[in-house]
């Protein structure tokens, strides 16, 4: 068995001017090419724990335990080896800039191209995540793309450099729900297509248990069951976890996105 990518060992943290921990003692293995699912309800400290591995907690944010890199001896550079996809496309890209601009801007930051180059890079990434006219949408400002074709856009600069690690937060909630499978589906042929491991951010266990290997669940800042997917949706141990089952009668049904490996 390989080692993890990533060991959480005791991680809690606690915001500024707050009493309670967003996270408590949480331990947790993230392994090599495993599509991972964190499934909780809002402020079950489901963020804070991607932001806690992207380096992103806010400042005065008070962090015990260790998010430890087996395999690096230290924390991915964000951007580079890890890509992080937000929930809302509107705040994490520039409204001032082109889309050319900003998918082009890893390329040339972390892997050194010209920026000629790193353009032709980003046009075969818009391709990749099939935005309409590709050549057009690079001279187009974000205000001009869909909400689902923005966050299409997220996903190319996230994943142009090709990182090893890739957190998707809540990358979906924001999107109807024909969207929302297209974008999943996206997500999970570019993950499988480069080995990349991803952390899935996600409030719905419905829209998770058609492509993820294995679930973790949330609740108030602690993980209350772990485990392979088809085992945890079959036979879950918690209360709480057969209650966010039971809000989706729609899991009886076959997925949109059917859970597949590369050969």
């Amino acid at each position: 068995m390989s080692a993890p990518l990533c060991q959480i060992r005791g991680l809690s943290v606690l915001y500024p001017g707050q009493q309670t921990l967003a996270l408590k003692n949480i331990d947790l293995d993230i392994m090599p090419g495993e599509r991972l699912a964190v499934i909780g309800e809002s402020g079950s400290g489901k963020s804070t724990l991607a932001r806690a591995l992207a380096g992103l907690l806010p400042s005065g944010a008070r962090i015990a335990g260790e998010i430890i890199w087996p395999s690096r001896g230290q924390r991915p550079v964000p951007g580079r080896d890890l890509g992080f996809v937000f929930q809302d496309p509107s705040a994490s890209l520039n409204p001032v800039l082109t889309i050319g601009e900003q998918v082009a801007e890893s390329a040339a930051r972390h892997l050194g191209l010209a920026w000629r180059d790193a353009y032709a890079r980003a046009l075969e990434m818009l391709e990749r995540v099939r935005i309409p006219q590709p050549e057009k949408a690079l001279k187009a400002f974000p205000h001009q793309l869909s909400g689902g074709q923005r966050q299409r856009v997220a996903i190319a600069a996230a994943v142009i450099c090709k990182p090893a690690f890739l957190i998707a937060d809540e990358a979906t909630s924001a999107l109807d729900m024909v969207v929302q499978a297209e974008i999943v589906k996206l997500l999970d042929e570019l993950v499988l297509e480069a080995g990349t491991t991803m952390l899935f951010i996600t409030h719905d266990i419905a829209l998770a248990s058609g492509f993820a290997d294995r679930l973790a669940i949330f609740k108030d800042g602690d993980i209350v069951e772990e485990g392979a997917a088809q085992a945890v949706l079959a036979e879950p141990r918690e209360a709480y976890t057969r209650m966010l089952i039971g809000s989706h009668l729609d899991l009886r049904s076959p997925p949109l996105i059917r859970k597949r490996r590369s050969a």
